[in-house]
């Protein structure tokens, strides 16, 4: 029911992560976007990717390092009905989209969640982001059911800051590692074989440690061989209170981007739908310059790279797909 996440060079991600925690020196913080006149344009080159911000920013958590400041009354973004999900199912099919990610907030706090996967996977590959502390087997049973009669595969990501209590839960919530430790080992029974994600929120130096520390903590759950990816601290939203924001160095010019490979980036492949609009990336739906559009054909033109948060996806590659970040997979 699940394909596998791609490596990633230890060398380069460990190089990479040292440059995305750079010493002020004396800096200032930036305030999170470039002038529009002098950042460069990315044009969508095909929609590969689409992903439906299916419970907006409403979630059962309210992480200190979460991007779009999701919690329980967040409701800046709301739920996405059933049947809007399934008109954009079908419209996608005249794009060409290869395959669908559905996010939130909590996208398990979504009563109809089993109803879209059942159908997205009659069309693609379908993944799935959650905090892995809500999955009652009335929504996994029939989400396992979909996944074992589709041709596609079903991924399911866990976020978890770190291999145990003492790091996940000043993040995440007191009792939030066991409660994801318990949805995981519900995944597993299922068949599944979860992405396990986790935001980097200690220092570079110690991504060996943790990974191995993540790999034991997994193995003794019956995990014999996890999946781990790790991402870059995106510094908006709450990060840039708990630890701190982009400084003015840290945006994309003209410069870098020559010779670069645009198919990198998420916005070169890929749209979110949300209760508000068709919008450039996942990263970005509470920066009003970064709504598209109410339709595929309006959200189709160039995505400027204005926002310091796209610096971050200029190092690592397109974070939020299941494929890029500076861990690496584990088997």
């Amino acid at each position: 029911m699940s394909g596998s996440a791609l490596p990633i060079d230890p060398e380069r991600s460990a190089d990479r992560a040292l440059r995305i925690h750079p010493s002020s020196n004396g800096a200032t913080p930036s305030n999170g976007a470039t002038p529009s006149t002098e950042a460069p344009l990315v044009r969508l080159d095909h929609l590969d990717t689409l992903w439906f911000q299916v419970s907006g920013t409403i979630c059962n958590l309210r992480c200190v390092h979460c991007f779009i400041s999701c919690a329980p009354d967040n409701r800046s973004f709301e739920f996405l009905p059933l049947a809007e999900v399934e008109d954009w199912l079908a419209r996608s099919e005249g794009w060409g989209v290869k395959e669908y990610y559905f996010t939130g907030g909590e996208p398990f706090m979504h009563p109809d969640l089993p109803a879209m996967l059942e159908r997205t996977l009659e069309r693609g590959p379908a993944s799935v982001l959650t905090n892995g502390t809500l999955l009652p087997e009335r929504a996994l049973a029939p989400i396992e059911r979909a996944a074992r009669e589709s041709r596609y595969s079903l991924e399911i990501r866990v976020s978890v800051d770190g291999p145990s209590p003492e790091t996940n839960d000043p993040i995440r919530g007191e009792g939030t590692f066991a409660r994801a430790m318990d949805g995981v080992r519900k995944l597993l029974e299922r068949g599944f074989l979860p992405i396990i994600t986790a935001t980097q929120v200690w220092e570079p130096e110690r991504d060996e440690e943790v990974r191995q520390a993540f790999v034991a903590r997994l193995r003794d759950l019956g995990y014999a061989n996890p999946r781990l990816k790790i991402l870059p601290s995106l510094r908006i939203g709450r990060e840039a209170e708990r630890a701190r924001p982009y400084m003015d160095e840290e945006r994309v010019t003209a410069d870098m981007m020559e010779g670069y490979d645009e198919n990198q980036l998420l916005c070169a492949s890929s749209r979110v739908v949300t209760s508000r609009g068709v919008y450039a990336c996942p990263i970005l739906i509470e920066t009003p310059e970064a709504r598209m559009g109410s339709t595929l054909d309006e959200a189709a033109r160039p995505v400027r790279l204005a926002e310091s948060a796209c610096h971050t996806c200029w190092l690592h590659g397109a974070i939020c797909s299941n494929y890029a970040g500076i861990g690496q997979d584990v088997s």
